[in-house]
């Protein structure tokens, strides 16, 4: 088998709950091997992502940390920080998303951690980006989604602001910061030096929304406030079925004609308010409720089979419930039941990426706090003497 293309890349991952979990995950899929340090008291979601059978791994910490060694390192100790820059000799990347400042005093900020290790990848994920006024404040998804414009969206659209019940910020940043991790050490390759890597959450978000709503601000002068009117349309919505839910996008005028056609009302092809896109879009609130409030009379597997048969988007609007039971899910493989140490079986999900027609394997499940502490250790140089002697201190934290 062809070798996963960061096999041999090492990572020490200074992150948790989500958005570094994300990233560090991503890089693991691909074949790097992700030391993740934990304190003694270990990753909050190990508890904030809900009960185990064994309370010691969630659901959402199962999902975030599987196919990672676990170390735990109590970095107040003098001889725990002096353990984690050994580590750290060994290591390719360091991924974090502690504060800048906690970062510095721990002596593991770009500039200390680089100075003795040029080929090093130090990677930052911040809330605010150095030179604002936000710089150093502390963030989580909810203050990113209100900060960085998403939230806000929805003001448009439902005249109040909603949280999207996703820790999408989480999950969008921490993938484009594994992207911009491979894209220095691709560099690296050619150069042979490393990078210092920053990733703020708040910028990164912001660009996201403005890339897709900046629209008709993007000129000088603007033609307009910012926004697609089509998707902040308080008619585009899910399509409420005689059975439940479902959503159906017709974009091209082919796709709009064959949804005309399998709701029954084929003389709208030529009504001028939606003979084109641009006559659609001058007239989008009309349209989309034309689509609102066509399917009422049928349940959904009837409207998905029609436009299927005039292949035209559409898919059904699966509950939490549904999603798992999903019949392209279940024929792919993408979840999965496993044996664990603590929690017995779970269900992990697998790579999504396909490499040559097939996913990567989703390598063991995540790890007790610490399983792997005495291990790195010792292939960092220490004798079973010394760490004995870090654990008896309390300065690293190994399982019995």
């Amino acid at each position: 088998m062809t070798p996963a293309p960061l096999t041999g890349i090492r990572v020490l991952d200074l992150t948790s709950v989500v958005v570094g979990p994300a990233c560090t995950l991503r890089l693991a899929d691909y074949g790097a091997e992700v030391i993740k340090l934990e304190s003694p008291e270990g990753d909050v979601l190990r508890t904030l992502g809900g009960p185990s059978p064994s309370g010691q791994h969630s659901g959402k910490y199962l999902a975030f940390n599987r196919n990672k060694r676990a170390i735990c390192l109590d970095l107040k100790q003098d001889a725990a920080r002096t353990a984690v820059q050994r580590i750290l000799d060994r290591c390719d990347v360091l991924v974090s998303n502690i504060r800048p400042e906690a970062l510095a005093r721990l002596g593991l900020d770009a500039a200390t951690a680089r100075a003795t290790r040029p080929r090093l990848i130090h990677c930052a994920i911040t809330g605010f980006g150095p030179g604002g006024p936000y710089r150093g404040r502390p963030a989580y998804d909810t203050v990113i989604q209100a900060v960085g414009g998403v939230a806000g969206l929805f003001i448009r659209r439902d005249g109040v602001p909603r949280y999207v019940p996703l820790v999408m910020c989480d999950h969008v940043t921490g993938e484009i910061t594994a992207g911009a991790i491979m894209a220095a050490l691709f560099r690296r390759e050619r150069t042979g030096e490393g990078a210092a890597i920053e990733v703020p959450m708040q910028e990164t978000m912001a660009a996201f929304v403005l890339k897709e709503h900046l629209g008709p601000a993007s000129f000088d002068p603007p033609l307009g406030p910012p926004g697609d009117a089509r998707i902040l349309e308080p008619n585009n919505q899910l399509i409420e079925t005689a059975d439940g839910w479902m959503t159906v996008t017709a974009n091209t005028d082919t796709q709009v004609h064959g949804f005309l056609a399998a709701i029954g009302r084929p003389a709208l092809i030529e009504d001028e308010r939606f003979r084109s896109v641009a006559a659609r879009f001058r007239n989008v609130a009309e349209w989309m409720s034309l689509r609102r409030t066509a399917l009422k009379d049928r349940p959904t597997g009837h409207w998905v089979a029609a436009f299927a048969e005039a292949d035209v988007p559409a898919a059904p609007c699966h509950t939490l419930e549904a999603l798992v039971e999903d019949e392209q899910l279940c024929a792919v493989g993408l979840l999965r039941n496993e044996a664990h140490a603590q929690e017995g079986t779970i269900r992990t999900i697998r790579p999504t990426i396909l490499e040559d027609g097939a996913p990567a394997e989703p390598g063991p499940p995540a790890r007790l706090l610490g399983a792997d502490t005495r291990a790195v250790l010792h292939e960092t140089g220490y004798s079973a003497a010394d760490i004995d002697a870090l654990i008896t201190t309390g300065a690293v934290h190994a399982p019995r």
